[in-house]
């Protein structure tokens, strides 16, 4: 009974996990000062597999050697993520960090684990009306804020519309599931208060589709045409979907494009002149935060906060807003992106241009 439980777990873990192995630290069987699990909800936003998984583990291993980390991603599945916390449970987690698919389902995963329990830190997304111990992430309506913002900068760059209208923008928000998306919008409508600009209309992407994204910006463009003079898009991801969308349509130049995440595709694409900007997250720094807060509450300790967010003590972190000129000064010299991973061949003209190469002669 025992092997087939055991061989259940690792199956839900295996088959879940894109990447790496989802076990770091001794083996079963082996001592162990505690088990952290960690949740991500998708693969499709690079930043979960590239950034926030490695910079985890690697502060686990540095500050707690002996600790056992599992880890698992949903790929935007809520009762796929139900049944790794499950898993995660039966392997005998002592903290869990959850990165919620949909935070509503997630409140059951967070009584689930109370009833074993297991302390629950909430990654990057609130989970509302439930017991968790701590929440780590940024303040989404001030990115909201940061995007809106730059739109509003970037539309009235273009200057007036010659049909003598208000400049049109789309607003291309996040999953309705997720409740950063609700304070991102937020953000971008505080921003738009009392400017003379028009929302055609908006749109809530399913699961950050950018697929969904695309689909949905081509048919406003159908319908509204040259009027879209620029789109807020909520994350990178769904940028690269407006972007081309937009381009498929043979609008040249794309009109401004926001984003968020600072993933590489993205800061290319600000270069090259496709997206007018993105908002950096250190999401290193934020996973980094997040497996210093599990070591520490394993230990029995009781870690300092920055801010309380519906009575639960929070770790609060600041974004940066990264237009063309802001690249190197924030994404290179800050360790994001190298100049060499930025500027690849269809890229090396952009790049001279925005001052990361050397012009050729």
């Amino acid at each position: 009974m025992a092997s087939a439980l055991l061989l259940t777990v690792l199956a839900v873990l295996t088959a879940c996990a894109p990447g790496t192995p989802g076990i770091v630290g001794p083996p079963p069987g082996e001592p162990s000062e505690g088990t952290i699990a960690l949740l991500l909800p998708d693969a499709k936003t690079a930043r979960y597999e590239t950034s926030d998984r490695t910079a985890f583990f690697g502060v686990v291993e540095r500050r707690c050697p002996t600790c056992r980390v599992y880890y698992a991603n949903a790929d935007q599945d809520a009762a796929r993520q139900q049944e790794q916390a499950e898993a995660m449970f039966a392997r005998g987690a002592d903290v869990l960090v959850l990165d919620a698919v949909d935070t509503v389902a997630a409140a059951a995963i967070v009584r689930e684990a109370r009833r074993h329990d297991v302390s629950v830190i909430a990654y990057d997304r609130f989970i509302a009306d439930a017991d968790i111990d701590h929440y780590v992430s940024f303040d989404s309506e001030l990115i909201g804020y940061l995007q809106g913002t730059a739109l509003v900068a970037a539309v009235r760059e273009r200057g007036p519309r010659p049909d003598g209208r208000p400049p049109g923008v789309l607003l291309v928000h996040g999953s309705p599931t997720d409740p950063n998306a609700a304070q991102l919008a937020a953000g971008v409508h505080r921003a738009l208060e009392g400017e003379d600009i028009e929302v055609l209309a908006e749109y809530d992407t399913p699961d950050w589709s950018p697929d969904r994204a695309t689909d949905w910006v081509e048919g406003q463009l159908t319908q509204f045409g040259d009027r879209v003079d620029g789109v807020h898009a909520a994350n990178d991801g769904i940028a690269g979907g407006a972007i081309a969308a937009m381009k498929a349509a043979g609008l040249d130049p794309v009109p401004p494009v926001t984003g968020q995440d600072g993933e590489l595709a993205a800061v290319q694409r600000i270069v090259s002149g496709d997206q007018y900007m993105t908002v950096h997250k250190a999401t290193t720094e934020q996973a980094r935060t997040a497996a210093e807060l599990a070591v520490r509450l394993l230990r029995g300790e009781s870690p300092r906060t920055t801010a309380v967010i519906e009575g639960v003590p929070s770790l609060l972190l600041a974004p940066r807003a990264v237009a063309v000129d802001d690249v190197r000064r924030v994404m290179v010299d800050g360790g994001v992106h190298s100049v060499e991973a930025i500027c690849t061949s269809p890229y090396e003209a952009a790049c001279a241009r925005a001052g990361l190469l050397e012009e050729s002669p």
